[in-house]
C-alpha cells in the first residue's frame, strides 16, 4: 500500500526547547525564536504540550507563540494535552483573546507522566470526552484524539465527535530496523485506512525521525500532519533549526506524489 496523501504538514513540537530553557533563568534558548526559525524554514505549524507542572512549555509561552502565529496566517498552532487537566483553560484564554489556535489534540497522559505513551480507550472515555470535544468545536477548533493504532477504535473516535486522530507512533519507531517493522507498518496503515473510511483525518506523532519518517508516510495512507519534537530538536542541536526543518520536509516530499 502507498500513501494517498497529497500533502503532509510538518508541525514542530517545541517542548524540548522549553525544557532546556527552564534549566536556567536566562530565557535562552528562546521558544519564540525557535518557532520563528522553524517557520522561516518552511514548517507548516507549531505544536506545544503545556503540562500542569510546566516542566517544559509554560502557560505564559502559549499566548506568546499564538501572537507570533498571527504573522503566519498560513501556518497552524496545535496545542496538545489532557483536556481534564489544564488544556481547556489554556486554550480558552487564547480564544477569549482572539489569538490564533487551530487544533487541539487531546492526550490521555497523567500528571507528572514522563511522556505520552498510550491513546484514548473506547468506550471507557467516550462519555467524558464528548462534552469537551463539543466545547472545542464551539470555539471553532479542530479536535484530534491521540490514539493507538487500533483500527476498530476509529469508529468510536468518529462517533464521539473527533475530526482527526493522531496515531501514537512509538511502537512503529521502536520496531524500525527490526523484523517487526513491516508488521507495525501494516498495523498503522490499517488503522489509518479505518480512520479515513469513517471520515476522520489522520495525524501521527511520537519518535518519528529522519530515518523512519519517509517509510511511514509512504506506507500509511492519508497522513495530514506529523508532529515531531524530540528527534527534530535533537537534530537541530547539530544541524541548526533551518537545515533540520528542511531535511524533515525533504523526507516528506520525496515520498509524496
Amino acid at each position: 500500500m502507498t500513501s494517498t496523501s497529497i500533502t503532509t504538514a510538518l508541525s514542530v513540537n517545541l517542548n524540548k526547547v522549553a525544557l532546556v530553557r527552564n534549566t536556567r533563568r536566562l530565557g535562552i534558548p528562546s521558544v519564540t525564536r525557535a518557532a520563528t526559525l522553524c517557520l522561516q524554514a518552511g514548517a507548516n505549524g507549531i505544536t506545544v504540550h503545556p503540562r500542569p507542572d510546566e516542566r517544559h512549555i509554560r502557560a505564559s509561552d502559549v499566548p506568546e507563540l499564538a501572537a507570533l502565529l498571527k504573522d503566519w496566517p498560513d501556518r497552524e498552532f496545535n496545542i496538545e494535552g489532557n483536556p481534564f487537566h489544564n488544556l481547556m483553560d489554556v486554550v480558552g484564554e487564547l480564544v477569549a483573546q482572539k489569538l490564533p489556535v487551530h487544533q487541539v489534540t487531546f492526550v490521555p497522559d497523567t500528571q507528572g507522566q514522563f511522556t505520552s505513551d498510550h491513546g484514548w480507550c473506547f468506550p471507557d472515555d467516550a462519555a467524558r470526552l464528548k462534552p469537551l470535544i463539543e466545547q472545542a468545536h464551539a470555539w471553532g477548533l479542530r479536535v484530534s484524539l491521540f490514539m493507538d493504532a487500533d483500527a476498530p477504535a476509529m469508529v468510536a473516535a468518529k462517533a464521539v465527535g473527533a475530526d482527526r486522530v493522531e496515531l501514537y507512533t512509538e511502537p512503529y519507531a521502536a520496531a524500525w530496523g527490526t523484523p517487526d517493522q513491516a508488521a507495525q507498518l501494516a498495523r498503522f496503515a490499517a488503522a489509518a485506512q479505518a480512520a479515513l473510511d469513517v471520515g476522520l483525518g489522520v495525524n501521527a506523532g511520537h519518535d518519528l525521525n529522519r530515518d523512519n519518517l519517509a517509510a511511514f508516510i509512504a506506507q500509511v495512507p492519508g497522513v495530514s500532519e506529523v508532529s515531531i519534537g524530540h528527534a527534530l530538536i535533537a537534530d537541530a542541536l547539530e544541524l541548526g533549526y533551518s537545515a533540520t526543518v528542511k531535511d524533515y520536509l525533504r523526507c516528506i516530499h520525496r515520498v509524496l506524489p
